[in-house]
């Protein structure tokens, strides 16, 4: 549908992670001046939440506030404070806490994904996440709360190593234990997996490999093979699941409940919605994407772009994107960087130490000026962070 023969076209974006919020500012900020296309971004709360720092927030470490609202500011963009709790693909319509309908022509689904604390038992009454900043806040209450004692961490990937290394160096009073099936750093080069490991070991965290957790108690988590681990609290970084709604509207949905693209990240059964960041399956030659931040921003970018070259009458492109650099931090001044090819898998390039944090905390940082040069953007192009630069694309013409 070309956008000038269009009365009125109403764009909702669900969602203010940084796939959603990417593709609200890019798209709002480079139409802000048409008087027949809106944008309105829909979020549960009016505050960003840095997913790339809530290990901090467990541990009781102030981090900045940012304002979705003022984020939008300047971009036309409108923002709907609500939770959504059904979307009715046929309908073209979305209600918002039950009792609001919200009506759209073009649908970008951002709702992202939380810890999955459904699939073991017990973990959803008695671990605690880093789902949101108060999910993470209760976590900081109740380790400030425990007289020694032992802080179970479980899943061992990068968010529960980021976890793990920080509760042992903010709390060196607590026996800190990360379980997994997999060693810690299983996928990086040997050197930054060295790195990782004598960081865990200096700050005192208990490594233990190859295990699974079968059931959380109160005060203990029950492993498969029949032993137990005492524990004060269990924080669960193990999985991820992603909202049913997807699948409730009759979107078709891969094994995990992920929207199914196609090239240009539209819904394969509904071309009018378009899926970012963790809410997708997007699917590039070295197979489907993770979530990640490195690539949940560009997502938002591309749905923006293919949105208005959809309105423009014109096809839109694929979306391309392949993988830069794993940053972990090892606590506040510690970290192994392992840079990657394309597909994720590791380069021998490493940085670590001081270097490798301060490294981290620019790429942490980078969604924000980001952010404010897309609201500035011309007509010619879109910027997002990746690997602490600025990478330029060109597909809105």
């Amino acid at each position: 549908m070309n956008a000038t023969a269009a009365q009125h076209h109403e764009v909702l974006v669900l969602g203010a992670g940084y796939a959603g919020l990417s593709a609200a500012i890019q798209l709002a900020a480079r139409t802000r001046k048409r008087g027949n296309l809106r944008v309105t971004l829909v979020n549960p709360y009016d505050t960003f939440t840095e997913r790339l720092r809530l290990h901090m927030t467990a541990t009781g470490q102030e981090t900045a506030e940012m304002n979705i609202p003022e984020l939008l500011e300047g971009t036309g963009a409108g923002f709907v404070r609500g939770w959504v709790t059904a979307v009715e693909a046929e309908a073209k319509a979305v209600r918002i806490d039950d009792n609001r309908v919200m009506r759209y022509d073009t649908l970008v689904y951002g709702l992202g994904s939380v810890a999955d604390t459904v699939a073991v038992p017990g973990v959803d009454d008695h671990a605690y996440t880093l789902n949101s900043p108060e999910d993470a806040a209760i976590l900081a209450d109740r380790l400030t709360r425990l007289d020694g004692g032992t802080v179970v961490v479980g899943g061992s990937g990068l968010t529960g190593v980021e976890a793990a290394a920080e509760i042992a160096e903010r709390h060196p009073e607590l026996d800190v234990v990360l379980l997994g099936r997999q060693e810690p750093g299983a996928s990086m080069h040997p050197k930054a997996k060295a790195y990782l490991d004598a960081a865990l070991a200096r700050l005192g965290v208990r490594v233990r490999s190859g295990v699974e957790v079968a059931k959380a108690l109160p005060d203990s988590v029950e492993l498969a093979d029949g032993s137990s681990i005492p524990a004060g609290a269990v924080l669960w970084t193990s999985g991820t699941r992603v909202s049913p709604l997807a699948a409730a509207a009759g979107l078709t949905v891969d094994e995990r409940g992920r929207v199914v693209t196609d090239s240009a990240l539209r819904s394969v059964s509904h071309p009018d919605v378009y899926a970012v960041g963790d809410a997708a399956a997007i699917r590039q030659g070295y197979g489907v994407m993770h979530g990640t931040c490195q690539g949940g921003m560009p997502t938002g970018v591309h749905a923006a772009l293919s949105i208005l070259r959809m309105l423009a009458g014109k096809e839109p492109k694929p979306f391309r994107f392949g993988y830069y650099h794993t940053p972990v931090s090892l606590g506040r001044n510690d970290a192994v960087v392992q840079f990657t090819h394309p597909d994720d898998s590791p380069r021998r390039i490493v940085l670590t130490g001081k270097r490798a944090a301060k490294y981290k905390e620019t790429v942490t940082a980078a969604p924000w000026p980001t952010f404010a040069r897309m609201k500035k953007m011309p007509a010619s192009g879109a910027f997002w962070p990746h690997g602490g630069r600025y990478t330029r694309i060109r597909s809105a013409k």
